[in-house]
């Protein structure tokens, strides 16, 4: 019983402790909610302070924004209507200069008037005094005024044809002296810097045998090596009674060659039949074809030309097989491409692009197949097709002039090309055509009115005609040169250029006895 009385006492204290704490701890709450609320409302007071402070700034700074712009549109305003004070003044001032020069103008213009009233008056008594004077004359001369303009204009003519001429014709004889002057040296100078061999090409080629034993072998039974052999290269083959040697005949050089290294190969090996012939004229056709690529590259190196197509390449090197008037082609190509780097440098003009011309002028003689077209005009067509320039394409084609010139590398190229096949041991000719070539040329001069002897001199590179004095004048003679130039040009074929000369001479006989 005490004992439950015990725990009801000590239940009791503390629901009493806890009450009393809560109480107590209402209070503290209550104290520091009082204190919270006194700072808020002091830092309340801080803030509203400063906000006004703020808001009364920022008023101050408006109102002198405000001030300071209507200052400036005042200024300006002031500014403005200064300028505007001026130019009325200005403006006055010009109405007055104005008005002084319309008074001026209207007093010129009285004067004027009063001149040209005078002008007409004079003018009429000049009309008068001039018909007065030309009926005066009509009467003296017998003439009326159009007949006597007609014979003054016709006068005036003649003597203006007369002065023009021999206006021309001194202006053209300074311009041939100076002209022939200038290109004599360009051409000389060429021609001395440019050195190559003379022509020793011919149509057959001589393979020499160290003993006449190997002939019957070379020719087989019944002929049969023989025959295979001009089977597979395309030359004849002949075999007779010249000690030591064998003579290969054909026109084509490089058939010539595979012949040659083939019978040399064939001989040093010893075995000699149609099977082991066919063999190594396949090969050799081989080694030629190689050999021919790079002679076109090393002719391209050595001229210094770069960026040739591949088979521009080979058409050069096949140049060194080929042949014109016995005059090896790639030797003419070479000399006439330094002869047109020389020319192009003395005008002036590029010398790589001339020396590139000059190289390719006569690809379209080695063609692969055998086209109808002039060799120019197929060389033309060669070059546009492996995409050279406009300028080389035209300066190949019209060498021969078969299509027009459009740039100067063109002359150069044809004069570079008569000067490398005209000079003298570039070509071999056969007697009867070079003596029928200037029978042609004298005969040709002949046919002309008024011509008396015709003489081709220099190996027919020039013409002399000698005229009569009584059947041709001076200014006839220059029409008569161009004439026959022109129709040698069209009728004949030569090398190079030929120079005519027409001449004209009076002579007076008289004997002392």
């Amino acid at each position: 019983m005490e004992t439950a009385i015990w725990i009801v006492v000590a239940a009791a204290a503390a629901i009493i402790g806890y009450v009393a704490a809560i109480i107590i701890s209402k209070k503290n709450a209550s104290s520091r909610a009082n204190t919270i609320l006194e700072d808020a409302s002091r830092e309340a007071e801080v803030i509203k302070e400063k906000k006004i402070l703020q808001a009364k700034e920022e008023e101050m700074k408006i109102i002198s924004d405000a001030e300071r712009t209507a200052n400036q549109k005042l200024q300006k305003a002031q500014a403005a209507e200064a300028r505007n004070k001026q130019r009325e003044l200005q403006l006055n001032q010009q109405q007055s200069e104005n008005a002084k020069r319309k008074k001026e103008l209207d007093t010129i213009k009285g004067n004027l008037d009063n001149r040209e009233a005078m002008i007409e008056t004079h003018k009429n008594e000049v009309d008068q005094m001039h018909r007065r004077i030309t009926e005066e004359l009509e009467r003296v001369s017998g003439l009326s005024a159009d007949e006597a303009k007609e014979k003054l204009v016709e006068s005036l003519k003649d003597e203006a044809k007369t002065a023009a001429a021999g206006y021309i014709n001194d202006i053209m004889d300074d311009a041939r002296m100076t002209a022939t002057k200038e290109a004599k040296r360009i051409v000389v100078q060429s021609i001395q810097r440019v050195a190559t061999e003379t022509a020793v090409e011919n149509s057959v080629t001589v393979f020499h045998i160290d003993n006449d034993e190997i002939k019957g072998r070379i020719i087989g039974r019944e002929g049969r090596n023989i025959r295979a052999l001009e089977a597979a290269t395309g030359i004849e083959i002949i075999v007779d009674d010249t000690p030591e040697a064998i003579v290969l005949s054909g026109f084509d050089p490089v058939r010539r060659e595979i012949a040659r290294l083939a019978l040399h190969q064939l001989v040093t090996d010893g075995r000699i039949h149609p099977a082991r012939i066919e063999e190594v004229v396949a090969k050799v056709k081989k080694q030629v074809e190689e050999e021919i690529i790079e002679t076109g590259k090393r002719t391209a190196i050595d001229l210094g030309i770069h960026g040739l197509h591949p088979e521009l390449i080979r058409m050069v090197g096949k140049m060194k097989y080929r042949s014109s008037y016995g005059q090896n082609l790639l030797q003419h190509s070479r000399e006439t491409a330094n002869l047109c780097a020389v020319m192009a440098s003395e005008l002036g003009l590029n010398p790589k692009k001339a020396r590139r011309a000059g190289l390719l002028h006569d690809i379209g003689k080695v063609p692969d197949d055998e086209p109808e077209l002039p060799h120019a005009l197929f060389g033309m067509k060669l070059a546009e097709k492996f995409k050279e320039k406009p300028e080389i394409c035209n300066a190949i084609g019209a060498h021969h002039e078969e299509v027009e010139m459009t740039s100067l590398l063109a002359p150069i190229v044809q004069v570079c090309d008569a000067i490398s096949g005209a000079r003298p041991g570039a070509r071999r000719e056969i007697v009867e055509a070079y003596i029928k070539r200037l029978n042609d040329l004298e005969q040709l001069a002949l046919s002309y009115p008024g011509v008396i002897k015709t003489y081709a001199i220099q190996a027919g590179r020039e013409l002399r005609v000698i005229v009569g004095a009584d059947k041709i004048t001076d200014e006839e003679t220059e029409k008569l040169s161009a004439e026959i130039a022109k129709k040698i040009q069209y009728e004949l074929t030569y090398p190079g250029q030929v120079k005519i000369t027409v001449i004209r001479e009076t002579r007076a006989i008289s004997f002392a006895k």
